[in-house]
């Protein structure tokens, strides 16, 4: 039975890929900052596989030990889900909070590191890691600048990883825009019932999961064409 770590997998994308692990027997170690929640997602999963579920915050030192201690070794896959988005709605960078930003950055890039430099160590041959990024990394949208950069920064890094550990798949994967709790934080009052579900970004994490594909940046739904 494999191993994962999930991380801010209570909603949304992370719940959909466990899910979907879940159906093809992956033992999971699952997190979200919202215990209740949390507990929620873990009694829908445990049908299915093997489930651990612990509550915390991924920027919290203690929290990453408490993971890795949950899935043990060897580890084969990490998924670096969890993020913030920060203020809502966004400020402009001009009026951004610095304290505020550099929490940003400290869920959204720093602690991505942080697990990977923990399960590296661990990881089974033939496993990988995956960064959950966003368009936002890539294109300047107004109000975007604090989360949009914070995931720039772990695009950076994860290529720079990559690029350190030329024999581990290394992955950042952008999902594209979704119905999602987190983009309807970001745009307060819109109607985002037109936009895709997480679940259709899922092919394409399935298929650079189980496949072979060079290190890089891809996008799920592009993949998931592919694969298809």
């Amino acid at each position: 039975m494999p191993t994962a770590i999930v991380t801010g997998a209570s909603r949304g994308l992370g719940l959909a890929l466990a899910r979907a692990l879940s159906a093809e027997g992956w033992r999971l170690v699952i997190d979200a900052r919202g215990a209740a929640a949390l507990q929620h997602a873990a009694g829908e999963l445990r049908s299915g596989a093997a489930i651990v579920a612990l509550a915390g915050d991924v920027a919290d030192p203690a929290h990453r030990r408490a993971l890795m201690d949950a899935a043990g070794a060897p580890i084969d896959l990490l998924v670096n889900n969890a993020s913030v988005l920060g203020p809502s709605p966004q400020p402009a960078l001009t009026d951004y909070p610095l304290d505020v930003l550099e929490h940003v950055y400290r869920v959204n890039a720093l602690a991505p590191l942080a697990l990977a430099q923990l399960v590296l160590p661990r990881l089974s041959t033939g496993g990988c890691i995956v960064n959950v990024t966003s368009d936002a990394a890539v294109e300047p949208y107004p109000g975007w600048g604090g989360y949009g950069s914070s995931k720039a920064a772990l695009e950076q890094l994860t290529a720079v990883l990559a690029a350190e550990h030329p024999d581990v798949r290394i992955y950042a994967v952008d999902p594209g825009d979704m119905n999602t709790a987190l983009h309807r934080e970001a745009a307060p009052g819109e109607d985002l019932t037109g936009l895709p579900s997480p679940q259709e970004s899922v092919p394409g994490l399935l298929a650079l999961i189980a496949g072979r594909e060079p290190s890089g940046r891809y996008r799920a739904r592009d993949v998931g064409t592919v694969a298809a």
